[in-house]
């Protein structure tokens, strides 16, 4: 049996690691106070605002805890419990104390890069086309903040807003992060859009009725029902494909037919439950609902690249079989989302909620002769429609990489002052008179020191 000398010791272990935890706590600081960003380079008002508030009501409950745990040690609580029990509330605390932290990071990795040189501001401009992406003709819902980084690897991904996250709780704002290897170049469009696109669908919860309506198909089309189940399966990355197309045409599809160029294996790969659909039929149905929203002959041509590039001769019969079974119901599955309605777009189709009559490709070359090398009208556009008119130059081979990546840059870094500029006015005003968040037209100033 342990002496009192040996329990005393024990409680004040316990003790000394909840003060340690304590302590640490107390240098975990709101990012407003360590991050060397520069004032472009920052996050929405809104996203900062969202994200230390909520960070902020985790350390106060953290600290809250530690204190009425310590009090209870110091009480006649601790004095009657075993140092068993006593460490295995302090067992808990340190599981919280680490979703705290792992909240913390989830969020830095997006501050800290703000503080890289003409990244962080770029980045900045990429939130601002999120933004603006995730804006339809009508106020569906309210736009969530969105905030983007970088990270390796090729494809890009999204923290929505309002889910989960380690260790419980939800995220106040969307978290997308973009592929470096896209920065800088109008493929990081194609990538952002589709996350966006994510969000959307799941504030208008798209996904599982359009679900329904693949299993309703699969019964009306027996023989087809392992490919109705299969694009049932691929609904979500589907959506996110459609909204993407919808909002900057062609430079959606060339994105991501650069995305998914990879070796014939991964392209041809079996059918499996992976929620993202085989790529060789992936950019044939970016190219099908470019078609059916923005006639064209592109469409066809990027078609007949992608069949060039990943032919399916010297694959299995078995293979070639299943691939060909899903492209024969390509068309229907267009048809199907196209013609979907939403009881949260009430009772519109998504498509109508899109700004398609703005960017058929005639247009977007239209703009594109109009706007020449005028940067104040490429500025005054939005965001998505800058995009679009850009990736339609270079499906039509009308820019160069070069010539698109300075444009970019020009483009990126003036949207992010601009916002920012934009906000100290607001702040400035009285609240009557606040500008919206959206990009205004504006006569670009020689005070803002973008060329």
């Amino acid at each position: 049996m342990a002496s009192d000398a040996d329990l005393n010791a024990q409680m004040r272990f316990i003790a000394d690691e909840a003060r340690g935890m304590l302590y640490r706590l107390s240098h975990v600081k709101p990012f407003a106070l360590h991050e060397t960003m520069v004032p472009a380079a920052a996050v929405s008002v809104a996203a900062q605002s969202a994200i230390e508030h909520y960070l902020s009501r985790g350390r106060v409950e953290l600290r809250q805890r530690i204190l009425g745990f310590l009090h209870w040690l110091a009480g006649p609580g601790g004095a009657a419990s075993t140092p068993d029990a006593a460490h295995r509330r302090l067992a808990f605390l340190r599981l919280r104390f680490n979703a705290v932290l792992s909240h913390f990071d989830v969020f830095s990795i997006v501050m800290t890069q703000r503080s890289e040189h003409q990244t962080g501001v770029w980045l900045s401009g990429l939130d601002v086309v999120a933004r603006d992406a995730l804006t339809l003709r009508e106020p569906y819902y309210d736009v969530p903040p969105v905030v983007c980084y970088l990270d390796r690897g090729f494809g890009a991904a999204i923290r929505r807003a309002r889910t989960r996250l380690p260790g419980g709780g939800e995220t106040p704002v969307a978290i997308i992060r973009v592929p470096r290897e896209r920065m800088i170049g109008s493929g990081i469009a194609a990538s952002l859009v589709h996350e966006v696109g994510h969000q959307g669908a799941a504030l208008l919860d798209l996904v599982a009725p359009m679900r329904l309506a693949f299993q309703q198909e699969a019964k009306r089309d027996p023989a087809f029902a392992d490919t109705w189940r299969a694009y049932e399966r691929w609904t979500s990355e589907m959506v996110a494909d459609l909204w993407s197309v919808a909002m900057i045409g062609v430079g959606s599809t060339l994105g991501l037919m650069g995305v998914l160029a990879l070796p014939r294996a991964f392209v041809f790969r079996a059918v499996t439950d992976d929620p993202h659909p085989v790529p060789w039929i992936r950019a044939q149905l970016s190219c099908a609902f470019g078609n059916a929203l923005y006639p064209d002959g592109q469409w066809q041509r990027l078609r007949a690249q992608w069949a060039a590039f990943y032919p399916l001769a010297g694959l299995r019969a078995h293979d070639r079989e299943v691939l060909m079974r899903l492209a024969q119901r390509v068309p229907d599955v267009v048809r199907v989302m196209l013609e979907h309605r939403s009881a949260l777009l009430h009772g519109g189709r998504l498509v109508d909620a899109m700004p398609i009559a703005e960017r058929t490709p005639n247009r977007l070359r239209a703009l594109r002769t109009h706007w020449g090398n005028d940067f104040r009208a490429w500025r005054s556009a939005p965001p998505t429609l800058a995009f679009a008119v850009l990736g339609q130059a270079r499906a039509d081979r009308a820019t160069t990489p070069d010539q698109e990546g300075r444009l970019l840059g020009n483009l990126l870094s003036y949207w992010a002052l601009r916002t920012t500029i934009d906000t100290s006015e607001a702040c400035a005003v009285r609240p009557a008179s606040r500008r919206p968040h959206r990009i205004r037209a504006v006569q670009p100033s020689a005070a803002l020191g973008v060329a």
